[in-house]
């Protein structure tokens, strides 16, 4: 995964223009029209369908799941008087996490969206406009997650029916902001793993691995940070088209995303810590290794002294020579002798606890 997958147009480009993206599947549309007594679901709906809507009185929530051709972004900026940098912003994706407002008439919000997929960290943008009357939602990637907030309005009327269409913009936000809980119980998991490898059985491959999760890690703070700021500033911030009973549920968001945030950062501390860990396992093991080595040196040291003592041959004739060199027994006992000092020495280095 790479730290930056911003997409810019040409130097000089047009502010607002709209190019059109193939590396997305195609855009498909869900409608929900509803208040407190009716509601109408229209899935896959044509954008000509779509017209119906534009001017509902009812809240709309119309989700645009894949990559949005330009003709379908210009008409549904011209119906709902959508600002063209924003649109902009929609199709270009890689933008920070941001809230946008334009002549207090509209709020534009931009979330991002951490995934593993197929074993892979990918970062996917969902854009929402937040209007009157409705919530214009994109999201390029191949899967689909709202499905939770559609169950939601389908169920028993309640709040959500009962709500105007801020509340809908927050569950939107407090469902994309909630989808890193389960990502980050992965890692939190891979840590577990690692922190076991490292303690038993330290190895290059799992240095790799370290590196790997901190690098993730590092992308997912850069992809969470900004977005705490985005909703505390919705939190913060007087809008006519947020009312202060909402700002409580947006401000419930903004803890969960500052508990993302820390345990990111506890994340990362632990990958730092696994580092030194590993560091010291080595140290560790390459401290026994040398340890041994010394050990063996040194009871070989007095071994070699009296093989290189005995290995001089002299002419026995003379008094002052070696009296053992006509010994019958006298290589069977060297032999002896340099048993009981190897054993000797072992004994002594274990009761001194080097072994």
């Amino acid at each position: 995964m790479s730290y930056f997958q911003r997409r810019y147009h040409r130097p000089g480009t047009a502010p607002g223009t709209l190019v059109d993206r193939t590396d997305a599947p195609p855009a498909r549309l869900h409608l929900f029209d509803y208040d407190e007594n009716e509601l109408h679901e229209v899935e896959d709906i044509s954008l000509e369908d779509c017209r119906h809507y534009f001017d509902s009185p009812q809240v709309t929530w119309l989700h645009c799941q894949g990559a949005a051709s330009t003709a379908m972004l210009r008409e549904l900026g011209e119906a709902y008087q959508l600002h063209p940098l924003a649109m902009e912003d929609v199709i270009n994706e890689g933008q920070r996490s941001k809230v946008d407002v334009y002549d207090d008439r509209q709020v534009f919000m931009v979330l991002n969206l951490p995934l593993i997929r197929d074993d892979e960290l990918v970062i996917e943008q969902v854009s929402l406009f937040l209007g009157p009357t409705y919530v214009v939602s994109f999201h390029n990637g191949p899967n689909d997650i709202m499905d939770p907030i559609r169950q939601r309005i389908r169920g028993p009327i309640g709040r959500f029916r009962r709500s105007q269409a801020d509340y809908l913009l927050y569950a939107l936000a407090d469902l994309v902001i909630d989808q890193a809980f389960p990502l980050l119980e992965e890692y939190g998991e891979a840590l577990d793993e690692l922190e076991e490898k490292v303690l038993q059985d330290p190895e290059r491959n799992t240095l790799d691995l370290i590196h790997f999760v901190k690098r993730e890690l590092v992308l997912i703070r850069k992809t969470l940070w900004p977005q705490r700021e985005a909703i505390n500033q919705l939190v913060r911030d007087e809008h006519p088209l947020v009312n202060d009973s909402t700002k409580l549920y947006f401000r419930d968001c903004y803890d969960h995303s500052i508990q993302l945030i820390e345990l990111v950062e506890s994340y990362r501390e632990m990958t730092s810590s696994l580092m030194d860990v590993y560091l010291s396992s080595l140290s560790n093991r390459m401290n026994d290794v040398m340890k041994v080595l010394t050990i063996i040196a040194t009871i070989f040291i007095p071994l070699s002294f009296f093989t290189g003592l005995y290995g001089m041959n002299f002419n026995t004739e003379h008094r002052w020579n070696m009296p053992e060199l006509d010994f019958a027994y006298g290589y069977p006992l060297l032999l002896l002798f340099l048993a009981c000092i190897a054993g000797g020495m072992l004994y002594f280095f274990r009761k001194k606890k080097w072994l």
